[in-house]
């Protein structure tokens, strides 16, 4: 007798030909969402150290003693690498999300106040703490930054006052990769009995090791939190992150405790409950195998990629390097001094890039309450792997160039164009109803995104046009039924 409806051989095999789909997380052609360190005995060692704790679950470090031990290890390494002394404690979190909502919901409980607390940040700030404001009850107060993505230290203390519960700055911002003014923000936080957070999600495990940097990190003082994702720049799979905060008594409003239910006491330091602890172990792994030297020599690998990527596209006409990066990510945008005709726009050369099987980010323009625009821009993040392939990379990224040089950007109207103009006119306004799942569904397939392909469409950027031209509470409940359908079954 067998308990198998399907034998293990053909269900794996089956998941091998569903990930033969994927973009490839291996190799460098994925400039995005994947960290390659080039090192196969890497992912060796993080495969076999997750197989080694499959069965163990991260609720509880009493029990699974492991669990504790390789959290100590991790948020203590992590200290010493960030700059923290003994008054720094931590946690090993899921991701950069939870690192930040933990940041956020800390700040919040040690608030002092009346009324509404301000989450205080430049536009720039992640996507994460506009989902902490959301959950936790927060107003969220962004600053406007400049044309080189990078935000005035002035403006940020302008508008600290005692509503404010947290202010964040990033090191870098994902964006643009500008390295906002954390010794002069968190001064001024200081000063006034504020929280400050920094965001170095993406650079807090290579910028200890980048060129020229003035200190960001939890050396300044008036920096409470920081947050460093280990499934970034510390090669470890997803998810995992460290989240630091300076004070035990600050710390431990992170944790949520009951012993109010007829069950086992329930003590969580992080958002979830039970957990794998298979990401932890493998960070675990790796942060011993690498060290600090081993870091450092990836770290390098990516700034010397970085540094000719960013040659590279200074020299193409008709794109630029927005603002001065810092760390191993830029952003490129059109040049629009150059004459129209000799002009690049960013979201078609990314889409010229990805049919010579190279996949940028594209990110759609920004206009700030000040109303200045940030224009749209396409994101690269440049890994260890990426130095192998930057002979190909930098052929295929002129080549993309040369096919689009000239092409205008997409309109909105271009995009709504082959709507009925009833529907069209209706899309646009801010007026418009909420949508029920049906009514969201039917436009997705009008405005051509739902295919039902289960990848993305063959060409961005007009995408990228409608997510600028309608309301974002539009733009943002068709994205949401986009991807609630990948996922519902079929049939």
């Amino acid at each position: 007798m067998t308990v198998f409806a399907e034998h293990p051989d053909s269900v794996l095999a089956r998941l091998a030909a569903l990930r033969a789909a994927d973009a490839p997380t291996h190799g460098g052609h994925v400039l995005s969402y994947v960290y390659d360190s080039g090192l196969s005995e890497i992912d060796e060692l993080a495969a076999s150290a997750m197989r080694l704790v499959q069965p163990v679950n991260g609720l509880d470090p009493t029990t699974f003693t492991s669990v504790a031990v390789m959290e100590r290890e991790v948020v203590g390494f992590a200290r010493a690498l960030l700059g923290g002394d003994s008054d720094v404690v931590g946690s090993v979190t899921t991701g950069g999300t939870e690192s930040c909502l933990l940041a956020v919901k800390t700040a919040r409980d040690n608030w002092v106040g009346d009324g509404a607390p301000r989450l205080l940040a430049p536009v720039t700030v992640h996507a994460a703490f506009h989902k902490a404001a959301h959950y936790f009850g927060l107003v969220l107060d962004l600053v406007p930054v400049g044309a080189d993505g990078r935000v005035s230290a002035d403006a940020m203390v302008e508008r600290m006052a005692p509503d404010v519960a947290l202010v964040v700055v990033s090191a870098p911002s994902y964006p643009h990769a500008a390295m906002d003014p954390v010794a002069e923000v968190a001064a001024a936080a200081l000063e006034r009995g504020i929280d400050c957070h920094v965001d170095a999600c993406i650079g807090g495990w290579v910028l200890p090791f980048w060129s020229g940097l003035a200190p960001w990190d939890l050396r300044v003082p008036g920096v409470t939190s920081l947050s460093a994702d280990l499934h970034k720049f510390g090669y470890a799979p997803k998810g995992a992150s460290v989240l630091l905060t300076r004070g035990r008594d600050r710390q431990r409003a992170q944790y949520f405790a009951t012993t109010r239910w007829p069950g086992y006491p329930v003590v969580n330091a992080t958002m979830l409950g039970s957990k794998s602890a298979g990401p932890l172990a493998a960070a675990w792994a790796i942060v011993h195998a690498l060290g600090r030297n081993g870091l450092a020599t990836l770290a390098a690998s990516c700034e010397r990629s970085t540094a000719a990527l960013v040659e590279l596209v200074d020299g193409i006409e008709g794109l630029r390097v927005v603002g001065s990066p810092v760390g191993p990510l830029l952003a490129v945008a059109a040049d629009e001094t150059v004459a129209p005709e000799r002009r690049v726009d960013a979201h078609h050369w990314a889409d010229r890039a990805r049919a010579h099987g190279w996949l940028l980010q594209l990110q759609p323009g920004c206009t700030q309450a000040d109303g200045s625009r940030l224009p749209h821009t396409t994101h690269l993040t440049v890994t260890p792997v990426t130095e192998r392939v930057l002979d190909e990379l930098t052929a295929a990224l002129m080549l993309a160039a040369d096919e689009v040089r000239g092409v205008p950007a997409v309109t909105a109207e271009q995009v709504l164009g082959a709507l009925p103009p009833a529907v069209a006119a209706g899309l646009a306004s801010p007026d418009a109803p909420p949508l029920d799942a049906q009514t969201a569904f039917a436009l997705l397939g009008l405005i051509g995104l739902d295919d039902g392909s289960d990848g993305l469409p063959e060409r961005m950027a007009p995408l990228l046009a409608l997510i600028e031209a309608l309301p974002a509470p539009l733009t943002e409940r068709l994205l949401v039924e986009l991807l609630a359908r990948l996922v519902e079954p079929r049939g």
